[in-house]
């Protein structure tokens, strides 16, 4: 068994928890963490720093953000320790464009015998639009408000950059705009872990 860190990333509202949730029950000795669990936290420091909560706001970015994502990444490497699949529910949309962060986090994953697989969700961005407003949550408050110049920051391009034609499972594109390419996108991607873990999964 291959023991690997398994990233589910994309903009916000692409689906990435349905999918992260649907893939880890899939899985084999899979520990799955959601960056989300720590909003309870970061709540907190908006109340005792006294500024209104708003996660698109200069003192979300200064403060809190980038703490956000080492903290679950810092929980990921330690649960690798324990168990073979480690499955990370965040977007990542920076963090998987910067070609050093990505060498660094696969150095240290060198260090537990472990690859990173990021799977990308793809998904329009006006269906992203309507899921983000059907899930009705008080992080999106501010992106629905001000949705043009919120879109306009997201990328919603593949990140090509990660991919190493040599490795099979380093960067997975899971097609999520409708239930059919849900459906095929969760087969052909399962195939490819089980074929680079050397398990059989489900």
């Amino acid at each position: 068994m291959v023991k690997k860190l398994i990233l589910v990333t994309s903009p916000p509202a692409c689906g990435k928890t349905y999918i992260s949730k649907a893939l880890a029950k899939r899985l084999k000795h899979v520990v799955y963490l959601d960056k989300d669990t720590l909003i309870t936290l970061s709540k907190q420091i908006f109340v005792v720093a006294g500024e209104p909560y708003n996660r698109s706001s200069d003192f979300f970015e200064e403060n809190i953000r980038n703490f956000e994502y080492d903290c679950v990444v810092d929980l990921a490497l330690e649960a690798l320790e324990y168990d073979d699949i480690v499955l990370i529910n965040a977007p990542f949309t920076r963090e998987i464009r910067d070609i050093e962060y990505m060498h660094q986090l696969k150095k240290k994953l060198e260090e537990k015998q472990a690859t990173l697989v990021v799977v990308w969700v793809e998904t329009s961005p006006q269906i992203v639009h309507e899921r983000m407003i059907a899930r009705n949550s008080d992080r999106d408050t501010w992106k629905l408000e001000h949705w043009d110049e919120y879109i306009a920051g997201c990328n919603f391009e593949i990140p090509e950059n990660l991919d190493d034609p040599k490795i099979k499972d380093d960067l997975l594109v899971f097609h999520n705009n409708n239930e059919e390419e849900f459906e095929s996108s969760m087969k052909q991607i399962l195939q490819i872990l089980e074929e680079t873990m050397g398990e059989e999964l489900e």
